[in-house]
């Protein structure tokens, strides 16, 4: 195992948001509106390109939707189809090359590609596909789909589902050509993406939150294994497996999604609240009120405290100003921003003893800070409840958690981690609370370390 830590030092991941507009007036302005309510799931670069059924145009930079476009350039970006990303990575994959969408200009027909995930068999593939002469322009795994759908012979859907036969891992994938739209989901179902019908034409968005933005009403989740053709013609489905499992990533419901985002027919904000009550049903510890870390963890904090019959407060105040520092990509970054996010209400804390929900800890720089805020600030004593379980194990499908160093539950035990974030008293959710309050069929290899797909790259590297 120790073997594993270390060779896993290096391994990269991210986490985006997707989504795409087919044939509706002014699609990249409207792609710009469903990217801002998606701003969430990425905040370092972010790119949209549209098609006017000839030519497809593209325009991405670094940095929040609302700082890369301009009204002039989102003039600039004509056409009734378009596919939009937003873009967290890691300080090494921080590189114009990256960043999405990611175009093709071939004689067999342009295209633009958007994915959300992370495939586990990358670096297996792109070493063979260098082999027989493919050049990479960057390092995102996203580009590998490009030269699979390129080698392939026959019609685009065609092309899409041979190439998505070969990939293990998460992924999420919008693809536009000049005249079409096409949605992919891994066999697995790791990473969430839906359809929604809007005016004459449709959007395709990693979270059913960006169709409220745009008026878009909910049709449904695109299935494992599935890759929808958009065109003309109408819709079609086509499965590239019948080798298909559900195991959503437990982190969407927990951490990633909207509150007001539904995910498998979930409500986000209700699995939330449904967590706090979970973990308010076994638990006596003596309190006063309950507050929660802003804002993922306020759904779970009033569950907890309706359950519980506590006083529900306002405790933390969140400086909106700040980026969420789970998803900022250095350790002194994440550290900046915790001391400038969050302020605690001292009229509020003097003297209560605590109950302080929060959705996770994973490095515990975050809630180590949070606990002294609270007791800097005059708390009798702060009694830490985490809405998940404790967070053990690398995540390999696109989650910035890829080695054990960085989990700090994979060193300590619950309660050297309470001593070591200065908690008065330290409790996690189960893994069968998270799927009773999130659904059944949930990835929950962070927590266990029981992974949905083969690992095959990584073994072969360890083997070697």
């Amino acid at each position: 195992m120790d073997e594993f830590r270390e060779l896993m030092g290096n391994k990269l991941n991210e986490e985006c948001g997707c989504f795409g507009i087919y044939n509706v007036k002014d699609a990249a302005s409207l792609s710009y509106f469903g990217l801002h309510a998606l701003q969430h799931r990425g905040q370092e670069a972010c790119g949209i390109a549209a098609s006017d059924n000839k030519n497809i145009t593209c325009y991405k930079g670094k940095g929040l939707i609302s700082e890369v476009f301009t009204n002039k350039i989102i003039e600039e970006l004509p056409g009734k189809h378009a596919v939009g990303h937003v873009r967290y990575s890691t300080a090494q994959q921080n590189q114009i090359e990256n960043v999405q969408p990611i175009m093709v200009r071939a004689h067999q027909g342009s295209f633009a590609l958007v994915n959300n995930g992370q495939i586990v068999n990358a670096e297996e593939i792109k070493v063979e596909l260098e082999n027989q002469g493919s050049i990479f322009q960057g390092t995102s795994d996203s580009e590998i789909f490009l030269h699979l759908i390129q080698r392939e012979e026959g019609t685009m859907v065609y092309k899409i589902m041979n190439a998505c036969a070969k990939l293990e891992g998460a992924f999420a994938v919008i693809i536009m050509t000049k005249d079409c739209m096409y949605a992919v989901r891994d066999k697995n179902g790791l990473r969430p993406l839906s359809i929604a019908k809007l005016e004459d034409g449709y959007c395709v968005s990693s979270e059913s939150c960006a169709y409220d933005i745009v008026n878009a009403k909910f049709v449904r989740d695109v299935e494992p294994g599935e890759v929808i053709r958009i065109a003309s013609d109408g819709i079609q489905s086509f499965k590239y497996t019948e080798k298909t499992q559900k195991k959503m990533c437990s982190m969407e419901y927990i951490y990633f999604a909207r509150p007001d985002s539904v995910i498998e027919g979930v409500n986000v904000h209700n699995a939330r609240k449904l967590s706090g009550k979970l973990l308010a049903r076994k638990d006596k510890v003596k309190a006063d009120i309950v507050i929660g870390v802003p804002d993922s963890s306020l759904s779970a904090a009033i569950g907890y405290a309706e359950e519980s019959r506590l006083p529900y407060e306002i405790g933390l105040i969140k400086n909106r100003y700040v980026g969420r520092t789970f998803i900022q990509p250095t350790q002194k970054q994440r550290e900046r921003g915790v001391r400038m996010k969050l302020s605690a209400i001292s009229a509020i804390v003097k003297g209560k003893r605590i109950v302080m929900i929060d959705d996770s800890i994973v490095r515990g720089t975050t809630m180590k800070r949070i606990v002294q805020l609270l007791k800097d600030a005059g708390a009798k004593a702060v009694h830490v409840r985490i809405a998940s379980p404790e967070f053990k194990s690398p995540c390999f499908y696109g989650v910035d958690t890829s080695t054990y160093d960085e989990l700090i539950s994979s060193r300590l035990n619950v309660k050297e981690l309470k001593e070591y974030i200065g908690a008065d008293s330290l409790k996690f959710l189960t893994i069968d609370e998270v799927k009773e309050a999130n659904g059944p069929d949930l990835c929950v290899a962070c927590f266990s370390g029981k992974y949905p797909t083969n690992l095959f790259s990584l073994g072969n590297i360890i083997k070697k």
